[in-house]
This record gives C-alpha cells, sequence and structure tokens, in this order.
C-alpha cells in the first residue's frame, strides 16, 4: 500500500484483505468438505457473498484511486487495485478446483455407501420360504383389492345405467309435455276461431230476423193502409 495513505484508502484495504483471507479459507474448508452436497451448497453460497463483497470493496479502491490528485499515488494505488484483481481472480480458480475435488469425493464416497448398502441388504434377507409366504400374501390381498375393484366398477356401471334411463325418461316426458303443449295451444286457436265464428253466425241471424220482420211489416203496410 502507498506510504500517506488516507484513512478510508487503508480501512477499504484492510478489508480487501481480510475478505480475501476469509475466502481461502473458505475454500480449503470446500476442499475438506465430506459431504453431502447441501453442506457443499452452503459453503459455496458464503464464498460467493465474500467474493461479492471483495468485489465491491476493490471497485471503491479503484475508485478512490481514480480520485486522486497526486499522479504517483494514483498509479501506485492503481497498481494495488490491479494485483487485487488477479488474486481474486486466483481465488476463483482454486475456487473452482476445490468444487471439483470435492464433488469428485462426494460421489466416490455415496458410490462406497451405496455398495456397502447392497452388502447389507444381502445379509438381512430372509429364507426363500418367508419371501415366498409374503409374495403369496401379497398376491392374495392383490387379488381381494382387485375383487373389490371389480364390484366397484361393475355399480358404477349400474349406477350409470339407472342414471342413463332416467334421463331418458325425463326427456321423452318432456317430449310429451312439449307434444301436449302444442296440442293445447292448437285447441285454445280452434276455440277462438269457434267463438268468433259464433258471434258473427248470431249477428247474421240477427240481421236477418230485423230484415224479415221489416219486409213483413212493410208488407201489412202497403195491404192493410195502401194510401199511406
Amino acid at each position: 500500500m502507498a506510504a500517506g495513505a488516507s484513512v478510508p484508502v487503508r480501512v477499504c484495504h484492510q478489508e480487501i484483505v481480510k475478505f480475501d483471507l476469509e475466502i481461502k479459507a473458505a475454500v480449503q474448508d470446500i476442499r475438506d468438505c465430506p459431504g453431502p452436497l447441501s453442506a457443499l451448497t452452503e459453503l459455496n453460497a458464503a464464498v460467493k457473498e465474500k467474493f461479492h463483497h471483495l468485489r465491491g470493496r476493490i471497485q471503491e479502491l479503484e475508485q478512490m484511486a481514480k480520485e486522486q490528485d497526486k499522479e504517483s499515488e494514483k498509479q501506485a494505488l492503481l497498481r494495488e487495485v490491479e494485483n487485487h484483481k488477479k488474486q481474486m481472480l486466483s481465488n476463483q480458480a482454486a475456487w473452482r478446483k476445490a468444487n471439483l475435488a470435492c464433488k469428485i469425493a462426494i460421489d466416490n464416497s455415496e458410490k462406497d455407501q451405496l455398495l456397502h448398502g447392497r452388502d447389507s441388504l444381502r445379509q438381512r434377507k430372509t429364507t426363500k420360504e418367508s419371501l415366498a409366504e409374503s409374495a403369496s400374501n401379497i398376491t392374495e390381498s392383490l387379488m381381494g383389492i382387485s375383487r373389490m375393484m371389480s364390484q366397484q366398477v361393475q355399480q358404477s356401471e349400474e349406477t350409470v345405467q339407472t342414471l342413463a334411463n332416467s334421463s331418458r325418461t325425463i326427456l321423452e316426458a318432456n317430449e310429451e309435455f312439449k307434444s301436449m303443449s302444442g296440442t293445447i295451444q292448437l285447441g285454445r286457436k280452434l276455440i277462438t276461431k269457434y267463438n268468433r265464428r259464433e258471434l258473427t253466425d248470431k249477428l247474421l241471424i240477427f240481421l236477418a230476423l230485423a230484415l224479415f220482420l221489416a219486409t213483413v211489416l212493410y208488407i201489412l203496410k202497403k195491404r192493410l193502409f195502401p194510401f199511406l
């Protein structure tokens, strides 16, 4: 660090060094991580956060360097910024290598555990007679479940058939109601028509009767009172 640096520059430089050391320690933890993958994920999240803080402090130091009045101090700080950036890139490369080594180790460990588990499983297997009995019991249970399901399906089919018959009956009744409604409307029209015809006939009979009476009165008048 350049001699005579200001307090903010010294503080920023100290934080950069602190984050750099923390990242190196975290990368070593990743390299030594025994697993599982969830633990590795947590360690990577912590490292990622530290890289974020480190990158921010380096950017702050670079901005401070650009704001220096003396060219010599400015160039000295910019050289330090470049060194910090190179160190950060080196830490990132080490981080990637540690992740790769840890994942390989975890995969190998899981394979060993799987093989060991299979061996233990073979040792814990029961005799062939007990397995056959268990298989027979399972088969009987499955057959019972199958019979129950078959009965349920049959009942469902009967229910569907009943609903279909009911629906058909309702549709037929609806059609009959429509037919009856049309017949009733036709009868109503005919009754209305007949009522009108009856009124017309009555009117014609009345007019004919009036004409007849008028004719009779006229004839009587001419016979009885010819001088009028």
